[in-house]
């Protein structure tokens, strides 16, 4: 089977039903965090006094990095529920339920313990001024205690995306979003407590959150036949599939992480309009990731399921028809960027030298839906799968040997050279990941497990 002949397994309107009825609880779930953001700056900006605006802003952004870096905990979850999900294996299920609950509890307590040395260091590396500082750490003192909650919630939306249920995770995320929301404005405006307050709506809202989640994963296994076992829990060994998939999605999304923070350094280093330039332009990125994000998790899903009833045919449909709506969303964003990006960089920003400069750079991210496509795609079907090597491997690849060298080689073009490297390094996952995804093709890979 070559990667080229899956294309003759053109999918039913059942399976495009299937990625669709998936895939949009999963792109409304992602714009629910944005919004998050909004209201929180919405409601501290109205303060008498700036600081408080930074102060949320440096806390929210610490525990943004420190939750995306164990992101794993959803992704690694998904692939493995889904293949056994596949098999029917509700014991499985109920087991890798268990022990990602347990691991991301484990986390969160280790940060809450580590608490003072992690989050100073974190403060002083964002180096912001001292009155921001006092009431920085003031933020993240309370809002390190939803620690184990947030990785537990992750682990959570990752078993219900495996499970082949999207509608869940984006009911709890709205009711938390929309919890945080109105706990914001009690503890802020009804009892004075500036950034603490807002800190404090967000560990309420989390923990309220996972006890709701937990309601639901209650109310989902009534109807999936299966036992709880106790010794898979105990056992060290017993852990190893799931340790052994999120080891490398560790490392990939710490990659990810360190390429961003990376661009955003260098783009620092030109100037204040510059970097605010480059920030507006990341939110059409923060688009296409919300739309493209949607298919992947769909993929993620059946792709898994697909692995788990050892079903070749359904497999190759599945990934024809996420790639089909795939391309379908990028060619839409394009046009709405080509056509309409100007307005969205007004609507984000109203100060001119920044519009204007937004407005030179913005052809790179009217590119960026049709090149970084393939990389979304990829992922979902690697992580469904549990390719999650390949994902790590063409992650190092595409830093180290092309974002790296192509930043070092452009550096003369300034901001453009950055956005070079930053594209080219969306197109190096893309082809790096394809090839891997042929090899698999090719050699029948996929079943061989």
């Amino acid at each position: 089977m070559t990667a080229l002949k899956h294309w003759r397994y053109w999918p039913d309107r059942a399976l495009h039903r299937s990625i669709w009825s998936l895939a949009w609880p999963m792109m409304l779930s992602n714009i629910t965090v944005p919004l998050l953001g909004l209201v929180d700056t919405a409601v501290i900006g109205h303060l008498p006094s700036p600081h408080y605006l930074g102060a949320v802003a440096v806390g929210g952004m610490i525990f943004s990095i420190l939750y995306w870096a164990f992101g794993f905990l959803r992704m690694g979850t998904t692939g493995l529920v889904a293949q056994a999900s596949g098999r029917d294996d509700g014991t499985t299920i109920r087991t890798l339920l268990a022990q990602s609950l347990i691991l991301a509890t484990l986390i969160g307590t280790a940060l809450i313990l580590l608490r003072t040395p992690t989050l100073e260091l974190a403060l002083r590396l964002m180096d912001p001024a001292a009155d921001v500082l006092d009431e920085a750490r003031s933020y993240t003192t309370i809002r390190v205690f939803g620690a184990p909650a947030a990785l537990c919630n992750y682990a959570l939306l990752g078993w219900f995306v495996g499970n082949q249920n999207t509608r869940v995770p984006l009911l709890l995320l709205t009711f938390g979003n929309l919890l945080n929301m109105l706990l914001d404005l009690l503890f802020v405006y009804g009892f004075g407590m500036h950034a603490a307050g807002v800190a404090l709506g967000s560990v309420i809202a989390e923990w309220a959150s996972l006890a709701l989640g937990i309601w639901y994963c209650r109310r989902l296994l009534i109807g999936i036949p299966g036992q709880w076992l106790l010794e898979p829990l105990r056992r060290l060994k017993a852990y190893a599939a799931l340790i052994h998939v999120n080891r490398y999605l560790f490392v990939r999304t710490v990659t990810l992480l360190l390429t961003f923070a990376f661009f955003t350094a260098q783009g620092a280093k030109q100037g204040t309009d510059i970097l605010s330039a480059n920030a507006v332009l990341l939110n059409f990125l923060m688009l296409i990731s919300n739309a493209l994000d949607g298919f992947a998790h769909a993929t993620e899903a059946l792709t898994g399921r697909t692995l788990g009833q050892r079903n070749l045919d359904r497999f190759y449909r599945t990934v024809v028809s996420a790639g089909i709506w795939s391309l379908v969303s990028a060619a839409l964003l394009t046009l709405i960027f080509a056509f309409g990006g100007n307005l969205i960089i007004a609507l984000l920003t109203g100060i001119e030298s920044i519009r204007a400069e937004a407005a030179r750079y913005l052809p790179w991210l009217v590119a960026l839906p049709l090149i970084g496509i393939w990389s979304f795609l990829l992922d979902g079907i690697f992580i469904g799968t549990t390719q999650v090597r390949a994902m790590q491997n063409t992650m190092l690849l595409s830093v180290f040997a092309v974002f790296a060298p192509v930043w070092w080689l452009t550096q003369s073009l300034a901001n453009h050279g950055l956005w070079i490297a930053f594209v080219s390094f969306f197109a190096a996952r893309g082809i790096s990941g394809g090839y891997v995804y042929w090899r698999l093709c090719r050699s029948g890979a996929w079943m061989s497990g």
